[in-house]
Formats: C-alpha cells, sequence, structure tokens
C-alpha cells in the first residue's frame, strides 16, 4: 500500500510540473535543491533541519530566479549577434 501511495505522489508531482516556464522551473529547481542543501548541512552542524531547509529554499529559489535571468540575458545577447550577422550589420547589445 506504501508503494501505491509513494508512487502516486510522484506521479503527480512531476505532472504538476509539465506547464511550468522556464523561469518557474529554475526557481523551483533551485528551492528544492536548497532546501535539501539546508537540511542537510544543519542536520551535519546538529542544527534544526526544517529551519534548514526553509532558509536553503529561500535562497535556492532566489538564486534560480537569477540564474534564469542571466540566462535570457545571454540568449539575447546571442539573437541579437544572431541576427546582425545575418542581416550584415553591426552587432548592437539589446537595451
Amino acid at each position: 500500500m506504501k508503494k501505491i501511495i509513494a508512487i502516486t505522489a510522484a506521479t503527480l508531482a512531476i505532472a504538476g510540473c509539465s506547464n511550468m516556464s522556464n523561469t518557474e522551473q529554475r526557481t523551483l529547481s533551485g528551492a528544492g535543491i536548497g532546501a535539501a542543501a539546508g537540511a542537510v548541512g544543519t542536520a551535519i552542524f546538529h542544527g534544526n533541519p526544517i529551519w534548514g531547509a526553509v532558509g536553503g529554499a529561500a535562497v535556492g529559489a532566489a538564486s534560480g530566479y537569477v540564474y534564469d535571468a542571466y540566462k535570457k540575458n545571454e540568449a539575447a545577447n546571442y539573437n541579437s549577434g544572431y541576427n546582425a550577422g545575418k542581416n550584415n550589420q553591426p552587432a548592437h547589445a539589446p537595451n
């Protein structure tokens, strides 16, 4: 019975993330990784893993959001240069 519940929960968790934007995926991934790292880190140093997970999730979510902004800027710069080269124009960084 426990296996069925675990499989059902995992399936619902995966299906619930299928229609997310890149920003949402990166922010959520950062939060999940940060929560795990925070919980493990505080447990190693004999702290409260719950507070470590909360703090790690906050820092991870913020980091994921900043990483997404960086990747979007990188893609915009690439596309600007690509289009300039395709049209035989000088490259200008987007505003």
